[in-house]
Order: C-alpha cells, then structure tokens, then sequence
C-alpha cells in the first residue's frame, strides 16, 4: 500500500544536519515514529516527499529550514526572572527545561543566556533554523 493523504504511517527516522552530524533517530529507541498524513504534525513539504512511499522502502529527504522545523521566531524568546528557578530549578545556560504553557501543556525551552536577575529562555524547536536530511524507513502504511 502506498502511503496517501490521511494514511497512517509508522516509520523510522534520522534526522541530519547538513554537517552530518545526527539530531535525532528513532533507531535510539527502537521504536519507530507513527502520525496519520494531514494531522498536522509534520511539515506538507516533508508529507509531499513522502506521499507514494510504500512500506520497507527508504528515502533521504533534503529539507530547508522553512520546511522542516520553521525558522527561530523571536517572540519565541523570553526573559524571566532568575527567582523563577529556585530549588530544583538550577538555571544555567544550555539547559533544557518544562515551562507551563497558557493551555496547561509543558512547553520545552532553552536557557540561553543569564545577566543579573534575568534568565533568557528560547522557546523555539531547537532545529528552527537548521536546514536538516531526513533519512526515513516506512515500516507500514495502513
């Protein structure tokens, strides 16, 4: 079965930046990836280059920023009061840390920068502005 709009789909990935160097693989865990086409949780340039892919086929998709993680958008970038970060919250930069966001959700953000009393956090995908390789595995098409 070839993989279509609103097809589910079960895969393995390695995502690359273009150094080479990997980002992230669902071989890590050995579990692979499941989403429907069109739910929106990937990007539709990455859903068209895999539309037609069938199951234990392979492919390297080359994707530019804009159309795989978006580009860094600063109204991503927050600064926070250090006394936010007290107890088990030890705030140093490169940290990757849960923040509530308005709907209850945990939103991750990383901590960028610390100045006096202020904590900048970047709350954008940490691949934003990255142009990255996909190589993906379709395990099943359903």
């Amino acid at each position: 079965m070839k993989i279509e709009n609103s097809s589910e789909v079960t895969l393995h990935f390695t995502i690359k930046l273009k150094d080479g160097s990997v980002a992230d693989s669902t071989y890590s865990s050995g579990k692979p990836a499941k989403f429907i086409m069109g739910d929106g949780s990937l990007s539709d340039n990455f859903e068209k280059c895999l539309l037609g892919l069938e199951s234990e086929q392979s492919k390297s998709i080359e994707l530019n920023a804009e159309d795989a993680f978006g580009l860094p958008n600063p109204d991503n970038i927050h600064h926070m009061d250090r006394n936010r970060f007290m107890g088990d919250a030890v705030a140093e930069v490169g940290t990757i840390m849960a923040f509530s966001g308005p709907d209850g959700m945990d939103i991750p953000g990383i901590i960028t920068e610390i100045a006096g009393d202020s904590v900048t956090v970047d709350f954008n995908h940490p691949l934003a502005g990255q142009d990255v390789i996909f190589d993906v595995e379709i395990v099943a098409v359903g």
